[in-house]
Order: C-alpha cells, then sequence, then structure tokens
C-alpha cells in the first residue's frame, strides 16, 4: 500500500473517520439523493468493474455491485475505520461481487485497464495532486472507460453552509470555499476542473450542476447537534468557550427550524457538479 496523501490519510483514520463510519447511516442520508444521477451517468450494468473513489462506507460501491451483477465493485478509501464498516455492511446485506481496499487513488498501483467505469460521491476533492491522481485512476480504466463522479458546487449554494455561517459572530466561522485547495470545495471551479482532467488525460469533459435534498437529522435540535459534531463544527466548538457553545447551539436550532418538513425532519439542498470525462 503506497500512501502520499500523509494528510488526508491522517485526518480520515482519525476522528473525522471514526465519526463518518459511526455515523454512515446519517451521512448518506444526507448524499443519498445523488446517487442515482451518478449511477445512471456512469453507465453500469451487466458485467461491468467498477472503482469507487474514496468510498467511505461503501454505499455507492455496494450499489454499483447491484447494477453489475455479473461484474464486480472495488471501494477504495484511505480510512480504515470507514472500511471496516463498508466490509461489515456488505457481508450483511449478502453481496458478493464487492471488495474494499485501503489505499490513496493518488499512487494505488492499480493494473491497467482494470475498470469499465470509475465513480465518486464526494470522494474526489481530497487529493494532494489531482492531476496525477485522476492520471493514475484514467490508467486503471480500459479504453473508453467512464468517470463519474460528484462534487461540491460554490459553497454558498449548500444549505448546510448557510447553516452553519448563521453562527458568524459566535464561533470564528471563515470562509468554506478554498477552490484548488485539498478539501470540500477544492473543485467547485467548474474550469478548473476541466483544466484538472484534461492535464489528466480524459477527453470528452461534461460537467453538470444537479441538486438533491438530503435528510440531517429528526428535528433541528438533532439536525443542529448532528452538525456541530461534524469535523467543521467540532473544529469551530473547540476554539469557542461554555458560553458561545451554548449560544451556538441555539442559534443553530433556530435556522434550522425553518428547514423542518411536514414530518419532522430536516431536509438541506446541496448542489453539487455531476462530472463525466473518458477515458481515450
Amino acid at each position: 500500500m503506497s500512501i502520499v496523501n500523509t494528510e488526508q490519510a491522517q485526518a480520515w483514520n482519525g476522528p473525522e473517520g471514526a465519526h463518518w463510519a459511526r455515523h454512515q447511516d446519517r451521512w448518506n442520508a444526507v448524499n443519498q439523493g445523488f446517487n442515482e444521477p451518478l449511477l445512471d451517468a456512469a453507465g453500469i450494468a451487466g458485467a461491468h468493474r467498477t472503482l469507487d473513489l474514496g468510498c467511505g462506507s461503501g454505499q455507492t460501491t455496494r450499489l454499483a455491485a447491484l447494477r453489475a451483477p455479473r461484474g464486480s465493485a472495488l471501494g477504495l478509501d484511505l480510512s480504515r475505520p470507514m472500511l471496516d464498516g463498508a466490509r461489515a455492511r456488505a457481508e450483511q446485506e449478502g453481496i458478493t461481487n464487492v471488495t474494499f481496499t485501503e489505499g490513496d487513488a493518488q499512487a494505488h498501483p492499480f493494473e491497467a485497464g482494470t475498470f469499465d467505469a470509475a465513480i465518486s460521491r464526494y470522494g474526489v476533492m481530497f487529493y494532494g495532486d489531482p492531476v496525477a491522481a485522476f492520471g493514475n485512476i484514467g490508467r486503471a480504466l480500459r479504453p473508453g472507460g467512464r468517470l463519474a463522479f460528484i462534487c461540491p458546487t460554490d459553497a454558498s449554494l449548500n444549505e448546510w453552509v448557510t447553516a452553519m455561517a448563521s453562527l458568524r459572530g459566535l464561533l470564528p466561522v471563515g470562509d468554506f470555499g478554498r477552490t484548488g485547495q485539498p478539501g470540500m470545495f477544492s473543485l467547485a471551479d467548474p474550469d478548473h476542473v476541466r483544466g484538472v482532467l484534461t492535464a489528466a488525460g480524459f477527453t470528452g469533459v461534461a460537467i453538470t450542476r444537479t441538486q438533491a435534498y438530503g435528510v440531517w437529522g429528526s428535528g433541528a435540535e438533532d439536525a443542529a447537534r448532528f452538525l456541530l459534531e461534524t469535523g467543521p463544527g467540532r473544529h469551530l466548538m473547540e476554539q469557542a468557550d461554555r458560553t458561545a457553545r451554548d449560544r451556538a447551539r441555539h442559534t443553530l436550532t433556530g435556522h434550522l427550524r425553518c428547514h423542518e418538513a411536514a414530518d419532522g425532519t430536516v431536509r438541506l439542498l446541496s448542489t453539487s457538479w455531476l462530472v463525466t470525462a473518458d477515458r481515450p
């Protein structure tokens, strides 16, 4: 196993990875509205062999395997806690044509031309050298293979960011969008995405804006607690005193009440790019 993106490996094998593994069902409820568009864009079917990049706890990997019952799906991630959860869930669901590997897409020794498709739901924004990573992914695809991934657009178009921004003045909330640097919004600029993929050897790059509501909690208090337990939320709360933390919880809960649906769940809109490209 070759890991070059050591900073991200440390993060996702620490508290952040443990949080995502522990709350995999909640994170799937947040993001699962993008599953169908992603898998449809990748065209997975029949005997296709699929590579799932930054697969986390493996929901999209398992779905890809189910779409190709005569094929297979491999989930790759840096996070050992999430991969342990992915393997356990696949075994529970009886999905036998899926495997999971700990590795770094930037340097993993894929066998050339192994996969028909490579997919990712919010897993490709953290590469230290995205051109090198996507170049390595391209070599793993067969000629004519398809790359499809979901990544966030501008931070201001995502309601969870708006919710966290409501805490400015109470917590040291900074700028969420850092295009071009490893992180959630590194691929928010479509011109940057085209440049990276073209430099990595892909052709036919297409970028389409897509939106989906995710369920963030069973009510405003639950959703506020969950948001403040995420990596960004924990980071902000650790820098505040008890009074500021209490006020932040109250303020965020109030902001989220206007997003409660008729069934009481909190639904926030995420706006993302659906990116597709082909290996020549």
